[in-house]
């Protein structure tokens, strides 16, 4: 079995604060990472910080982009158990599609259209649930049944196979992470005798 990491957030932008205005959810944004630093996260945003109208693929990080802009990002983070060969077919789904980022739009569309309860789809275009969702019903066994067509960043903390590994400002999450490894390290250490 392979960790992947869901991080669900509330950044501050404009979209984000009207999405918070019309849907009452504490967070907006939703990206998926292949690994616990959360240094590569995978979603569909912002291509450039300061420009919300230009969006589609992107790769994301704690200290950079949106989220360096929107320093008091705050953030839950998911942990999936998946199959391991489940995780390498995501990895590669996910690497070609950075690789040919440029043919990916964010489907502003199907974003209007499921504030009206109509799921479109436009290809391998998504906002940011509908693209986490489609990889993890392609490649997560039982997630199908657990989320609804249209998902909402917020829907993704009722999986029930997901842990909370953390829960605040995202700025924050590596020295949790780093504190949690060092606390790890001790308790696996032999006792002096």
């Amino acid at each position: 079995m392979k960790n992947l990491y869901i991080v669900i957030t509330q950044t501050g932008t404009l979209l984000s604060r009207v999405l918070r205005q019309v849907t009452g959810a504490p967070f907006n944004h939703v990206s998926l990472s292949l690994d616990a630093s959360l240094e590569q996260m995978y979603s569909f945003g912002r291509k450039r910080p300061y420009n919300p109208v230009a969006g589609g693929f992107v790769r994301e990080g704690i200290h950079c982009g949106t989220f360096r802009r929107f320093a008091e990002t705050n953030a839950v983070v998911l942990r999936l158990s998946i199959p391991e060969e489940a995780f390498e077919a995501l990895g590669r789904q996910v690497a070609l599609m950075y690789r040919r980022r440029q043919y990916h739009s964010y489907n502003y569309l199907g974003l209007a259209l499921a504030f009206l309860g109509v799921d479109h789809c436009n290809g391998w275009d998504f906002y940011c649930s509908q693209f986490v969702r489609e990889m993890l019903c392609r490649y997560c066994a039982g997630t199908e049944a657990e989320l609804p067509v249209i998902a909402k960043p917020v829907d993704f903390l009722r999986l029930a196979e997901a842990s909370t590994v953390y829960t605040g400002l995202l700025r924050e999450y590596p020295r949790c992470l780093q504190a949690a490894r060092r606390q790890a390290e001790h308790h696996i250490r032999p006792l002096a005798s």
